[in-house]
């Protein structure tokens, strides 16, 4: 046995991260806790009738397998306690897509060759040497040399963004934060008897704020798996506020029926209409009629929001962790990339929407996770949800929220490395955290950042050659902006402007 936990510590390089076995397997169970919502969601914005689609234990399984796929990519090609799984808001496209939203009858073959073709392209980048790193000798792709045309403002904010669009998603799944007509979002409101009906919105914010101060107070007296025993409390409280559906963990809930050998049977019948199982294969290359040009900006779109997602994600995570370089490049960035654009492929050939890097990821980081067998204790979990998830599915969103709060609170102590000082680099800074969290995006913050950036530059730049011409500046003008960042910016309006991609 000690032979064996040896060989993992090796492996996964445990002990040199300063982690242990222990704390790993806490964070990887963190981590699939409070993504576990994913198996149920992801089938649900997938498909418009939900569960009474005769597909959804199809899209379930599939769920299922692409996550297990691809974080189990990242735990042994990347070896960093990062977790994939269908990403949210691409399902909701896909489903737009499937569902005649963009003009043209898709079949769900087709939406899956669109994602798999994305994912083809964003691999490719891994191909395409750029230049050689002059002290490692190392070849660089043109996915890293875009890591390195980003401005340095814009990657310091990335990590404060993503912090509080985590905590946005916590405190909105919690019911802390509500919708309102009039302001958009708006407190729960504490003081309206409806809302502390059994279930109501009022009943789950305290689900989640309970959960919350369980996980800071233990937090406070380190005790190693804080996050999960907060999400455990507050599940147990949910049960007699009307949070958790205890009728999901005995299995005769109506929108929860699952028998996994028929479900399993009916997935991998590929003579069956109803099996998303290697759907692009069966006619998914065979696009609607006039529909080339609005395929192509779909590939780019999620080309481009699976690129700079999970980039944002890899950022605000491992500079959590401490897991990055000098330049604050995160470690493996390449291979994670790598394991990001493969899990893409595998996804879309399983039959599932895009696998991205998911934000989740940081809960887990939260409790110490700094390895591959984080994510490789992630990945089995999602296997095993394949047999048990009635069990999952019981636990309620808002206990998972309380984990989400909670890493926002950690992540904003990342702000002392954004630079406010200067006003060039204080409003795109700025600008990419806060429409990072209010347009509900990680790649709409990062690219209205950079063109806010590249634009402020650039005027700057030009204004100061003419004061340099006309002797009215002694100082040589300079711009940080290179070919890169140029090439950035013009994929990004491309992506804003074209009215088929949003």
């Amino acid at each position: 046995m000690k032979n064996i936990k040896q060989k993992i510590d090796n492996f996964f390089e445990i002990s040199k991260r300063k982690s242990n076995i222990k704390i790993e397997l806490y964070a990887g169970l963190t981590t699939f806790l409070s993504m576990a919502y994913i198996l149920v969601v992801n089938p649900n914005n997938i498909l418009a009738t939900g569960s009474a689609d005769p597909r959804f234990s199809s899209v379930f399984i599939a769920t299922a397998i692409g996550s297990f796929i691809g974080t189990l990519l990242m735990a042994l090609l990347a070896k960093m306690p990062m977790a994939q799984a269908p990403g949210m808001g691409l399902n909701a496209m896909v489903g737009a897509i499937i569902g005649g939203a963009m003009g043209y009858s898709y079949s769900y073959g087709n939406a899956m060759a669109l994602i798999f073709i994305s994912g083809l392209l964003f691999l490719l980048m891994s191909f395409i040497p750029c230049k050689i790193d002059k002290t490692t000798g190392k070849t660089i792709s043109l996915r890293e040399k875009i890591f390195e045309g980003m401005p340095k403002v814009i990657v310091s904010s990335i990590s404060v963004g993503v912090g509080l669009f985590i905590a946005f998603i916590g405190l909105q799944n919690a019911h802390i934060i509500i919708s309102n007509e009039n302001t958009l979002v708006e407190l729960v409101k504490f003081n309206n008897p409806a809302s502390w009906q059994l279930g109501g919105d009022a009943c789950m914010a305290l689900v989640a704020l309970i959960g919350l101060l369980t996980i800071g107070i233990l937090s406070h007296y380190k005790v190693t798996g804080a996050t999960v025993w907060g999400i455990i409390v507050s599940t147990i409280v949910a049960i007699p506020l009307g949070v958790a559906d205890l009728h999901i963990l005995i299995g005769n809930n109506p929108g929860i029926s699952w028998n996994f050998k028929d479900s399993l049977v009916h997935y991998f019948n590929i003579f069956d209409n109803n099996s998303v199982f290697i759907s692009l294969f069966k006619g998914g290359f065979n696009l609607p009629k006039g529909s080339l040009t609005t395929s192509i900006m779909l590939i780019v779109s999620f080309f481009l929001i699976d690129l700079f997602d999970t980039m944002g994600t890899l950022i605000g995570c491992c500079k959590n962790a401490d897991l990055v370089d000098e330049t604050d490049k995160p470690l493996n960035y390449g291979s994670m990339m790598y394991a990001d654009s493969v899990a893409t492929m595998v996804g879309s050939v399983v039959g599932t929407s895009t696998i991205s890097t998911f934000v989740e990821s940081s809960t887990g980081i939260s409790v110490g996770g700094k390895t591959g067998l984080t994510s490789l204790t992630t990945a089995i979990l999602f296997l095993v949800s394949l047999f048990l998830l009635p069990l999952f599915a019981f636990i309620p969103s808002p206990c998972a929220a309380s984990a989400l709060i909670y890493v926002g609170v950690i992540m904003m102590s990342n702000v002392k490395y954004v630079d406010f000082k200067n006003i060039k680099n204080a409003i795109p800074a700025f600008i990419t955290i806060v429409i990072m969290l209010l347009s509900y995006s990680i790649t709409n913050g990062i690219g209205i950042g950079i063109i806010t950036y590249f634009f402020i530059d650039a005027l700057i730049y030009i204004i100061d050659t003419i004061r340099y011409k006309n002797h009215k500046s002694q100082k040589v003008p300079k711009t940080d902006i290179n070919i890169v960042t140029i090439i950035i910016v013009i994929l990004f309006l491309i992506y804003f402007l074209m009215p088929t991609i949003n």
